[in-house]
């Protein structure tokens, strides 16, 4: 979601978003983001303290601190406040947020998310109302109709997660993914989404914008560029392109999650259990859905060992169809024992999770022959995504093997010492066959792949990164550094321990260091079909060992240093030293890339896909 700037880059600003599309500039750098199948068109989450893109009515704003960064309303005394984003012109879509009512004036205040917004006073709305309950309105100038209405305890200390979802007529919200109801009403048809307050203060969060199973909007969220794209490209997206998918689940060989859930349910739709208890119930060949919303953990939600799939029949922990599962683990201390999910088992598919702010790994993967796709890992204080053993005395045996990460983005990740924290890591302690597949690697205070081994633990097993993508890792997007992070775009090796890992239709743009990095690796790599543009120091860096490189581009916008290459390379690649090659022109302009509808990483410069 997320791409680091360049260390001189001026602070990203959202441009737009269009139809699945987001699109950043900052000064000098151009980047877009889309989103193939468009199931989300928006987000936010304030993490850079910026509103732009936001046009507000009424009431105090501003972007203040609650475990993260939120968009608070703090007068009480306002009749009404409200802050819009989007276009009049979106149609049928979900919008979902983390919402707190801070206070309430009278029993009449309400804090809502709106949809279809086609005035100041003309909107659907899904509200935590003063009253005790959570409602789903038509407001229509001063008439407010209720559609539905569910009783709900609001603690003005408590996030909950709302969800309004607008197709055609057909009007619904839900509440940590209890339904709140549904009702059929035409009298708004299209309009932007919006927060609001009336007689009430109240704080949001991580607000994103998807198709909800219908039309996605066509016109975007807009605000205006404070300098002209240029054709260096290098910034972060902001909205995750994690798809869940849009086909009703099995109602049989599955169990449902939700954040309401308890242990003891039947783990039925209508009786939600929680994620604890249900992956120790499901069986092979069954499936977990997690319904949207937030889920705050304080402890690692761990599959453990031995808790496993077959071949034939996995175990899958999925996003329920249309809905984004948020696995929030900010009560965690920094800390190396606390990680966010831990996947111990063997044999397990986790798709379309997005797992954030953990004290140490987002996802850990300790078993093997897994799956994990479509996932963002971001926020967290170590590695977002990281594959290595168990425990100190599992032995090499037993260290992960045989795992794909597919089609995953791992953005922001940040240590305190600003050192340990990549995107993705397969290093210290992995066994053979791990593939990173169609992955993308931003913003992170490290590294975006980082394969490091070290003399006490010896070689790990070969690792392959193939149609992936690593840019302005060492820089986060909100601008942080930190001078102890080594800042590569996919970082090989260490300690002189050789492995001869492969690496093969990748980019690696404007990292913090070198793009692509032996790292003290010896070993014979297999380095092919790769495009490094604007790295910082390096766009390829191999000072020793025996690798083969075929095909490989290295491009500049300006001066830069030259690639150091040792190992054989034929004529087919062009590597930079002074000046760029007849194959640059196919690398400038605006970065834009997607996952199309099959996970397919879509990378493009100035509108045309790029081939390595």
């Amino acid at each position: 979601m997320r791409m680091t700037p360049h260390p001189r880059a001026r602070r990203i600003r959202r441009l737009a978003g269009v139809g699945g599309l987001v699109t950043l500039v900052t000064a000098g750098l151009f980047v877009t983001v889309t989103n193939a199948e468009a199931a989300t068109v928006f987000s936010a989450d304030f993490e850079n303290g910026s509103t732009s893109g936001w046009s507000k009515s009424g009431g105090t704003w501003a972007v203040v601190s609650d475990g993260s960064q939120v968009l608070q309303q703090s007068d009480t005394g306002s009749e009404r406040a409200r802050d819009f984003a989007g276009q009049t012109s979106w149609t049928n879509y979900s919008v979902q947020a983390r919402v707190k009512a801070t206070a309430f004036a009278s029993t009449s205040g309400v804090v809502s998310i709106t949809a279809r917004a086609a005035g100041a006073t003309k909107m659907y709305r899904l509200s935590l109302t003063g009253s005790g309950k959570v409602q789903l309105e038509t407001m229509n100038g001063s008439a407010v109709s209720v559609l539905g209405s569910l009783s709900q305890t609001i603690s003005t200390s408590t996030f909950y997660t709302l969800r309004l979802s607008v197709n055609g007529s057909t009007i619904s919200g839900t509440v940590n993914g209890t339904s709140v109801g549904s009702a059929t009403d035409s009298t708004i048809s299209a309009g932007r989404i919006g927060l609001l307050t009336e007689h009430a203060s109240g704080r949001f969060d991580d607000i994103v914008v998807d198709d909800g199973g219908g039309t996605t909007p066509t016109t975007s969220p807009t605000a205006s560029p404070t300098s002209s794209p240029t054709a260096s490209p290098t910034v972060s997206p902001t909205v995750s392109p994690t798809v869940s998918p849009t086909t009703s689940p099995p109602t049989s060989n599955a169990l449902y999650v939700a954040p309401n859930g308890t242990d003891s349910a039947a783990g039925t739709q209508a009786a939600p259990t929680t994620l604890a208890s249900a992956v120790t119930r499901i069986a092979a060949g069954g499936t977990i859905y997690m319904r949207g919303g937030t889920y705050s953990y304080s402890a690692t939600q761990t599959i453990a060992a031995g808790n496993n799939g077959t071949s034939s029949a996995r175990k899958t922990l999925s996003a329920y169809p249309g809905e984004t599962p948020i696995l929030n683990f900010s009560a965690q201390a920094e800390d190396t024992a606390a990680r966010g999910l831990a996947l111990n088992g063997n044999y397990w598919r986790v798709y379309g999770l997005i797992v954030e702010r953990a004290g140490d790994n987002g996802i850990f993967v300790g078993g093997s022959n897994n799956i994990i796709e479509r996932t963002v890992t971001r926020y967290n204080r170590d590695t977002g995504l990281q594959l290595s053993r168990i425990a100190s005395d599992t032995p090499n045996s037993q260290w992960p093997a045989n795992n794909l990460v597919l089609s995953a983005e791992s953005h922001d990740n940040a240590d305190s010492d600003g050192e340990d924290a990549d995107g993705f890591a397969a290093k210290l302690t992995v066994g053979s066959g791990n593939i990173f597949r169609y992955a993308v690697s931003h913003n992170n205070i490290d590294d975006g792949w980082d394969l490091y081994t070290k003399t006490d633990t010896g070689p790990i097993g070969v690792v392959t990164i193939e149609d992936s993508l690593a840019y302005n890792n060492g820089t986060l997007s909100n601008g942080g550094q930190a001078g102890a992070g080594d800042r590569n775009g996919f970082k090989l090796g260490g300690e002189d321990i050789a492995v001869n890992h492969v690496v093969r239709r990748s980019f690696a743009v404007k990292n913090g260091k070198h793009g692509f990095t032996f790292n003290s690796n010896p070993g014979s790599m297999t380095i092919a079909n790769n495009v490094a543009v604007d790295n910082t120091e390096r766009n390829f860096n191999f000072d020793g060992g025996t690798s083969t490189f075929t095909n490989n581009t290295s491009c500049r916008t300006s001066s830069g240093t030259n690639d150091r290459i040792i190992g054989s390379a034929d004529s087919t690649n062009q590597f930079w030293s002074g000046t760029n090659g007849s194959r640059c022109s196919a690398y400038t302009g605006a970065l834009t890339w997607s996952f199309d509808s099959a996970g397919k990483l879509i990378v493009k410069f100035g509108g045309v896909v790029a081939t390595p």
